[in-house]
C-alpha cells in the first residue's frame, strides 16, 4: 500500500472524506503498513500475536485497550487457521497491519487456494466458529472484514477496525 494508510483500501465506513489539501496528505507518526512472514506452525500465532501488539506500542498507535485486545484475539484466530487449514499447501503465511489515521487494518495471508466462510453457530461442535468471532468483532467496532483470493492463487484474509483512540 504506497498511499501510507490514508487511500481508498478496505475500511471501516464513515470518516472517509478528505480534508481539502494543497499537496499529499503528511502521515501521522503511527501510520504506515508493515508485513512479516512466519512458518504455519502452531508456534506462530503467540509470535504474531506479540509482533502486532509490539508494533502497536513501538510506533506509538493511539488505540484504545479494548480495540487492541479484539485486534490481537483476531489476529490469533487468522493466524491459527492458517496454521490448521492452509498449511499443507503453504509452509509460510504473511501477516499485514496498516495503520492509517482513523483506522486498523490486519491480514494474514497464505497461498492456500480454499476461500474459507463463516459456519453458522452449531453449539454441538467444539471449533470452527473462527471466522464467525472474527466477523463478529469486526461488526462490534464498527469495521469489516472479508476474504479475498491473491493473484498468485491464495488468499487474504482481513479485517478493519476503527481507530478508536485510547481516552
Amino acid at each position: 500500500m504506497d498511499d501510507h494508510g490514508r487511500g481508498d483500501g478496505p475500511r471501516p465506513a464513515g470518516g472517509t472524506e478528505a480534508p481539502p489539501t494543497t499537496g499529499p496528505p503528511v502521515p501521522l507518526p503511527y501510520e504506515g503498513v508493515w508485513r512479516f512472514t512466519a512458518p504455519a506452525v502452531d508456534a506462530s500465532v503467540p509470535q504474531a500475536r506479540h509482533a502486532v501488539r509490539d508494533l502497536l506500542r513501538r510506533q506509538g498507535v493511539p488505540a484504545s485497550a479494548e480495540l487492541v485486545h479484539g485486534l490481537l484475539l483476531i489476529v490469533s484466530e487468522l493466524v491459527t487457521n492458517a496454521v490448521r487449514h492452509a498449511a499443507v499447501l503453504s509452509p509460510t503465511l504473511a501477516v499485514e497491519v496498516a495503520v492509517g489515521a482513523e483506522w486498523l487494518r490486519v491480514s494474514v495471508e497464505d497461498a492456500h487456494p480454499y476461500r474459507p466462510t463463516a459456519l453458522e453457530t452449531d453449539h454441538a461442535r467444539t471449533g470452527g466458529r473462527g471466522l464467525l468471532l472474527v466477523q463478529e468483532i469486526a461488526r462490534e467496532a464498527g469495521g469489516v472484514c472479508d476474504v479475498e483470493h491473491t493473484a498468485t492463487g491464495g488468499k487474504v484474509i482481513w479485517a478493519a477496525l476503527p481507530l478508536t483512540p485510547a481516552p
